[in-house]
C-alpha cells in the first residue's frame, strides 16, 4: 500500500477524541469496497484501548477482585493474608501458575539491571536537538572509580560503597538517570508505569538490592507484585497517562508504586504499605508535564531521581508510623489526584505549551 504522510496521516492538534487525550482514528477502504473505521487510545503503561471494545483482562475472574485500596485491606483482613504480596500472588494464579509469575517478575528484574548497566556505561549527548549530556556514567565513575564491565560487577561494586547518606543518595539518582537516559535514546527499558517514569522503580529496587539486607529474589518479586497492584488501582480510579493527568500520573504514580513495594519488603503491614503509596502520591499532587521541546528529557530525567527519593522516604516513614492513625488514605489521595487532573489545564499535560517548555523558549519538536 502506498503511504503519503500528508494525506494518509493527519494531526489534528486543536481537538481530541472523546475518551482520552491520546487518541487516533484510523480508516481504510479496500479494493473490493470493504471499509474499516475504528478509534484507539494510548492510555498509559503500554496499554491500547479500542473504542467499544472491552478490556480483555476483564474476562478473567480473579478470586479477590481489587478496584481500590480499601479492597486490598478488606481481602487481607477477611482471608488472613499476612502480606499484600500474598494477596496479589493469589490473584495472579487466575492468569498463570505461581512459578510463571515468579519467572516473569525475575525477567523484569534482569531487564532492569541490564538497563541500569547500559545507562551507566554510555556517554555522549542524547538525541533530539536539546544537546543534553548523559550524566549517569560520570556519576557512576565518581562513585565507583570506574564503570564495572558487567552487571554483576556493578552490583558488587555498589555494595562495597560507603553507606553514608550522600553516597547512597547519589547512587539512587545515578540509577534513575541511567534508565531514563536509556529511554531518551531509544534504549530498552521496563515500562513502570510509563516510559517517561521508568527510572523510579529501578532506582528504588537498586537501593533495596545494594543498600539494604533485602536483596534475594523473593524480595524483588514481592516488591514488583505490590508495585504493579498499586499501579492498577491508580489506573482504575484515575490515570497513569501524563496526557490525561500531568506528571503526577506518571512519576507520581511510579513513586507511589515504588514506595508501596519497598514498604512491603521492609516488613510493613498492609496498612503501612498503602500508607507508603499514599504519602508518595500526596507529595506529587499537581505535578505538571511540561517537557522542553516535547522530548522526555528536561525535566523528565531528573524528575525520576526525585520520585525515587520521595518513594524511599515515604516507605521508611510509613513503616515507622501507626497507619491506623493516618488522616488520609490511599483511595482519598487517588480521588484528589484525579480531581486535580481534571482541573489541570491541558497546556500542562504533555503538550509542551506551558511551564518549563515555554519558559525556556525552545520550540516543540
Amino acid at each position: 500500500m502506498p503511504f503519503r504522510r500528508g494525506e494518509h496521516l493527519q494531526f489534528h492538534r486543536d481537538r481530541t477524541l472523546p475518551g482520552h487525550a491520546n487518541g487516533m482514528r484510523m480508516a481504510a477502504r479496500f479494493g473490493d469496497g470493504t471499509a474499516v473505521d475504528w478509534e484507539c487510545f494510548s492510555v498509559g503503561g503500554g496499554f491500547v484501548a479500542f473504542a467499544g471494545q472491552a478490556d480483555p483482562f476483564d474476562a478473567v475472574r480473579v478470586p479477590y477482585p481489587i478496584d481500590a485500596g480499601a479492597d486490598i485491606l478488606a481481602h487481607v483482613r477477611r482471608r488472613g493474608f499476612a502480606r499484600v504480596s500474598d494477596l496479589v500472588f493469589a490473584n495472579e494464579q487466575a492468569y498463570r501458575p505461581r512459578a510463571q509469575t515468579v519467572a516473569k517478575a525475575e525477567h523484569l528484574w534482569a531487564e532492569i539491571i541490564a538497563a541500569v548497566h547500559r545507562g551507566v556505561s554510555r556517554t555522549g549527548t542524547l538525541p533530539g536537538g536539546l544537546n543534553v549530556t548523559r550524566r549517569a556514567s560520570g556519576l557512576c565513575v565518581r562513585l565507583l572509580g570506574e564503570v564495572p564491565a558487567t552487571r554483576a560487577g556493578l552490583i558488587d561494586a555498589v555494595r562495597g560503597m560507603p553507606r553514608d547518606f550522600r553516597t547512597v543518595n547519589q547512587w539512587i539518582s545515578c540509577a534513575a538517570l541511567a534508565v531514563n537516559e536509556e529511554n531518551a535514546s531509544f534504549g530498552r527499558i521496563v515500562t513502570a508505569p510509563t516510559n517517561g517514569a521508568s527510572g523510579v522503580i529501578p532506582a528504588v529496587l537498586m537501593y533495596l538490592h545494594t543498600c539494604t539486607d533485602h536483596y534475594d529474589n523473593d524480595d524483588i518479586v514481592r516488591f514488583l507484585l505490590v508495585a504493579g497492584e498499586i499501579a492498577s488501582v491508580f489506573k482504575k480510579n484515575a490515570t497513569i497517562s501524563a496526557a490525561a493527568g500531568g506528571c503526577q500520573a506518571e512519576v507520581g504514580v511510579s513513586s507511589a508504586m515504588a514506595a508501596a513495594g519497598l514498604a512491603e519488603v521492609l516488613g510493613g503491614s498492609p496498612e503501612q504499605v498503602l500508607m507508603a503509596a499514599e504519602i508518595a502520591m500526596e507529595h506529587n499532587l499537581g505535578l505538571t508535564c511540561d517537557p522542553i521541546g516535547g522530548l522526555v528529557q528536561i525535566p523528565c530525567i531528573e524528575r525520576n531521581a526525585m520520585g525515587a527519593i520521595k518513594a524511599i522516604s515515604a516507605a521508611h516513614l510509613a513503616v515507622e508510623s501507626d497507619a491506623a492513625k493516618a488522616r488520609v488514605n490511599l483511595d482519598q489521595v487517588i480521588r484528589s489526584m484525579w480531581q486535580t487532573a481534571q482541573d489541570m489545564k491541558s497546556e500542562y499535560k504533555e503538550t509542551s505549551e506551558a511551564g518549563l517548555a515555554v519558559a525556556v523558549n525552545i520550540p516543540e519538536c
